[in-house]
């Protein structure tokens, strides 16, 4: 009997439309490929902060939408790995390419004791402390003089590779942490991992109670998302020509995760792509427009598309999509029921 049972069910891991949209990210994914043998060095540019900015999005969303951990402090793990770049290259001879995978697991192992310290704290308390355990690691980087102090330092390893060299690389590094990101997320989220982290995200008590190890789990998706953001900085640092500076690591960066997370919505892996749009390539298209090319200019036009996102769409674009989607079916599902 219990075998009848386990046959009549079946575990759906994929389906047609996502299929789809994994040949189409291929197809994407060897165009953007191609982008350094033809495309001016500033779309090179402009793509390589985006890519952070997504990336930054995905595991934001990966601990906040899908985790329930709501942290104000990931700015920390970006600085940890733009400052372990700098000085891993500059002090060890290391190619500073070869860096970025050491940063990311710089900062995942600084994520391990940190988690220590911040899981102690729940809800809004949790929020907070993040934040403040990233304004120390702020002011120990503007305080440490090997570091350049609060004017910051550079990476003095770039010198001696051609400009057009270090474009390509970095595009490329950058193309490959994009959907990087967007895979292992996805990939996540389909495992026993992802259902005992939006376990945890429902209702701790219900998960520790159905056998989910939390800080096992919890920690687990801190130090990843910490790996991911430290190998972002650290890219980063590249696309500011090798220069890094503690207020580039400050509060702000984490407002804007979280002003894309607030447009995207929560919860959704694609909608993280328009919540990185927003926050990474907004800016650069507009700031040749009149009057909002300024930054003030930008503040104001950012504030009052968040204000109109929140109001009109709570859940934001991902929310809109899923609304859109569920009409259609009942649409479909009721056309064929009367027909």
């Amino acid at each position: 009997m219990d075998a009848a049972v386990k046959r009549s069910f079946k575990v759906l891991r994929a389906t047609r439309a996502s299929r789809a949209g994994g040949v189409m990210a291929l197809i994407l994914f060897a165009v953007l490929a191609s982008f350094p043998f033809w495309a001016d060095s500033s779309w090179l540019r402009l793509f390589a902060e985006f890519a952070c900015f997504l990336v930054l999005a995905q595991m934001w969303n990966l601990l906040a939408g899908y985790g329930g951990l709501v942290s104000v402090g990931q700015q920390a793990f970006v600085g940890l790995g733009g400052y372990a770049l700098v000085v891993l290259a500059n002090h060890t001879g290391l190619n500073p390419f070869w860096c970025l995978p050491l940063a990311g697991l710089f900062a995942a192992l600084v994520a391990m004791p940190t988690a220590l310290i911040v899981f102690r704290l729940h809800g809004g308390y949790f929020a907070i402390g993040t934040w403040v355990v990233a304004e120390v690691y702020r002011l120990l980087f503007a305080n440490a003089s090997f570091l350049g102090g609060g004017s910051g330092t550079s990476l003095m390893a770039l010198r001696g590779i051609p400009k057009a060299t270090r474009e390509s690389i970095t595009f490329w590094i950058a193309l490959v942490l994009a959907f990087g990101s967007i895979g292992l997320v996805y990939w996540l989220l389909r495992s026993r991992q992802g259902l005992a982290l939006t376990a945890i995200r429902d209702s701790e008590l219900a998960a520790a109670s159905s056998g989910v190890s939390l800080p096992i789990y919890k920690t687990l998706a801190f130090g990843v998302s910490a790996a991911f953001a430290g190998v972002a900085g650290s890219l980063l640092v590249l696309v500011t020509n090798g220069f890094a500076q503690p207020n580039e690591f400050g509060v702000i960066l984490s407002l804007q995760i979280l002003i894309g997370a607030a447009v995207a919505g929560l919860g959704s892996l694609w909608g993280t792509l328009v919540g990185a749009l927003f926050v990474g390539l907004l800016p650069e298209l507009s700031s040749s427009a009149p009057l909002i090319g300024s930054s003030h200019g930008q503040d104001v036009v950012f504030g009052l598309i968040v204000v109109l996102v929140m109001i009109l769409l709570p859940n934001g674009f991902a929310g809109l999509l899923r609304t859109i989607d569920s009409r259609v079916n009942s649409a479909i599902k009721s056309d064929t029921t009367t027909s």
